[in-house]
């Protein structure tokens, strides 16, 4: 039975003659520097301007930020992002109102709050909450009487 070959252990600095820019909350390392391939080997060369790419964003994530030890493992705290992304689309615009928003601001009209919507109201006989309106509500109380005066 052999031993796997193991292999040689690649440098952990990683030497570009600009160095890259990075931002730290989205993850991201860019490198400015042109990239040269081999065509004869082209997966190996960009396997290595990957790893070099990822070694330099986990240098830098090791030296600035703070790394804190829990009893789940170890937690490196991200900053918060500086790079801004770009959208699909343009912001939409804002609608114009329409003609009932137009009367309802000159009028003063507000939307009803959520306690004016609720259909439950306190019953001082029955001792329980009733309806305002509908299925045996409190407003019915004297429809159901053999005589009205």
């Amino acid at each position: 039975m052999s031993l796997p070959i193991s292999k040689p252990k690649l440098p952990v600095v990683v030497e570009k003659p600009t160095p890259y820019t990075f931002d730290l909350g989205l993850l991201l390392a860019e490198d400015p520097n042109p990239v040269t391939l081999d065509r004869d080997s082209l997966e190996q060369s960009l396997a290595e301007v990957a790893r070099d790419g990822a070694q330099s964003l986990i240098n830098q994530l090791l030296t600035t930020c703070a790394l804190t030890s829990t009893k789940e493992g170890v937690l490196l705290t991200l900053p918060a992002p500086s790079t801004r992304l770009p959208r699909e689309k343009p912001v939409p615009q804002a609608k114009p109102p329409t003609k009932w928003e137009r009367f309802a601001a000159k009028k003063g009209i507000r939307p009803k709050t959520r306690e004016q919507r609720r259909n439950l109201a306190f019953d001082e006989e029955s001792g329980e909450w009733k309806r305002k309106w509908g299925y045996q509500a409190m407003n019915k109380k004297g429809e159901d009487d053999w005589l009205v005066e």
